[in-house]
């Protein structure tokens, strides 16, 4: 029986380092619009949801993903974890692939990649991703698990950086979760992709100009990286801008917590 993919992608319109950035034009279309064509554009997603908060600030959110066609799922603004279990609850599938809204670089093969293992090993394997260690370009992010594994973790996390960042529970090595990365056979980490900072948005819109300046296109990593051969200086645009901030602030939250005992060293 053919394994049923639900594509999962989260947003909110409140954001520390850039508020309201999900709604923010790239090529004449929201941020999000670009999220929703390329997770659409994986090859084996079978449905894409929108997850996002109850609160009315994120209405216009749910306003774009409806014109889109695509349905959305509302809940807490920190617990991230319960929003994708009620996403699956109401949308039940086999297996979910998780992206993020400030990711209009996705590429629709690379995710595809992190899919087709997943599924090529979905008997042996509950989590799948590309970021374990990171190989390809920040931005690219991607990924899949099991409705089981979800559904575990939904009930046994209990840390504020395993609730609000959805897959660290899944990612630590203690709780017995069978894990597979793929990785590039070059390392590309370093390249950064994603949009957190206003840096980060001139060089994605930067890109797009080049690429797709009517924003039809969904172009992928490779023309961006021979974009970047071409004009190295782009890359500058948002140098020095750490990876992963934002669950590095969590994890001090939760140690603070308690009271200074380290246990995300396994993650």
């Amino acid at each position: 029986m053919a394994t049923r993919v639900l594509a999962v992608i989260q947003a909110r319109l409140h954001s520390t380092r850039l508020p309201g950035k999900a709604l923010m034009q790239v090529a004449g279309r929201p941020m999000l619009s670009h999220v929703i064509s390329r997770a659409e554009a994986v090859l084996g997603v079978d449905h894409v949801i929108l997850a996002t908060t109850g609160g009315a600030e994120d209405d216009a959110l749910v306003d774009l993903a409806q014109r889109h066609g695509v349905s959305a799922v509302r809940g807490s603004v920190d617990d991230v974890l319960d929003r994708f279990h009620t996403a699956l609850l109401e949308h039940p599938a086999d297996a979910i692939l998780r992206v993020t809204a400030d990711c209009p670089l996705l590429d629709a093969e690379v995710s595809g990649r992190v899919l087709a293992d997943y599924l090529d090993h979905r008997d042996a394997a509950d989590y799948v991703c590309n970021v374990q260690p990171p190989t390809y370009p920040d931005g690219l992010d991607t990924e899949v698990f099991s409705a089981a594994a979800l559904e575990r973790a939904w009930r046994e996390a209990g840390q504020r950086s395993d609730r609000e960042h959805v897959t660290p529970y899944m990612r630590d090595e203690r709780n017995g979760f069978r894990r597979r990365n793929v990785a590039h056979d070059e390392d590309l980490s370093a390249q950064r992709w994603t949009v957190d900072e206003l840096p980060d948005l001139e060089f994605v819109r930067a890109v797009y100009d080049e690429l797709a300046p009517d924003g039809a296109r969904i172009f992928g990593m490779r023309d961006v990286l021979a974009l970047l051969r071409r004009r190295p200086g782009l890359s500058a645009l948002n140098a020095g801008i750490r990876r992963n901030e934002g669950l590095e602030r969590s994890r001090q939250f939760d140690l603070a917590a308690r009271g200074g005992e380290d246990r995300d060293t396994h993650r």
